[in-house]
This record gives C-alpha cells, sequence and structure tokens, in this order.
C-alpha cells in the first residue's frame, strides 16, 4: 500500500475488507456509526471512502500507520471535537488517528450528523462560492 494512500477498491465493501487488524475495526466501527448518523451515500473518491451528501461530507482514509476521519467541514466541528486538525484550505479537518486513539461510536455519530446538517444548511462544500 503506497504512503498516504488508502486500499485500491472498487466500492466501500471492497476497501473494509482490504484493510487489516486495528485498521479494518476502526473503520467498520466510523462507517457503521456515519451511516446510522444520517442518509449518507457512499462511494470511493481518490482512494478513500467518502460519504456523500449534498456534496462530499466525510471521508475515512487508511494510511500505513494511521487512519483519518476527515470531513469537509471539519474546521466548524472543531467545538464537538477538539482533536480534529485544520487541513489546507477551506474548511477541511481530520481526525487522525492511530490504534491508540480512543474514539467512541457515539462520537463519530454526533460529528456525521452535524456534518450532514452543514451539508444540508450550506451547500455543497466543493462548489466554491
Amino acid at each position: 500500500m503506497a504512503m498516504g494512500m488508502g486500499p485500491v477498491a472498487d466500492n466501500p465493501d471492497a476497501y473494509i475488507a482490504a484493510l487489516s487488524d486495528w485498521q479494518r475495526e476502526r473503520a467498520e466501527m466510523m462507517r457503521g456509526a456515519i451511516l446510522r448518523a444520517a442518509p449518507f451515500e457512499e462511494t470511493i473518491k481518490w482512494t478513500n471512502l467518502v460519504f456523500m451528501a449534498n456534496g462530499p461530507c466525510i471521508l475515512i482514509r487508511a494510511e500505513e500507520h494511521r487512519m483519518l476521519l476527515g470531513f469537509w467541514r471539519g474546521k466548524r466541528l472543531r467545538a464537538l471535537e477538539p482533536r480534529i486538525r485544520a487541513s489546507g484550505k477551506y474548511e477541511l479537518g481530520n481526525l487522525v488517528m492511530t490504534e491508540a486513539t480512543e474514539v467512541t461510536p457515539a462520537t463519530v455519530e454526533r460529528l456525521a450528523a452535524e456534518a450532514f446538517r452543514l451539508n444540508a444548511e450550506l451547500g455543497d462544500p466543493s462548489v466554491r462560492a
């Protein structure tokens, strides 16, 4: 697996199946929590597992020794989860995890619900005003 890239997969199930150990468990947990939070559409984009709702909303990316739970409007979610780090331009933010990082399904579900609400309210974050 190339550094910084998730597994090459045709669909979300294949993406998760390609992971191993703690990454598979974590990805399954986060995916379940995200899908419980709101009616997202899952897809593979940019070798990431992406959850769409009025544009791109959330991503799960497995890297060699860590995982990212990324939010297109992550900067607005830092009040809910201060560990989210701003990433690049716009409002992107990532929760960077190693095996030791504690993340509960309830936390992921709460973040996903708010991310969904923000896209519903503010529109597609990939379209620049």
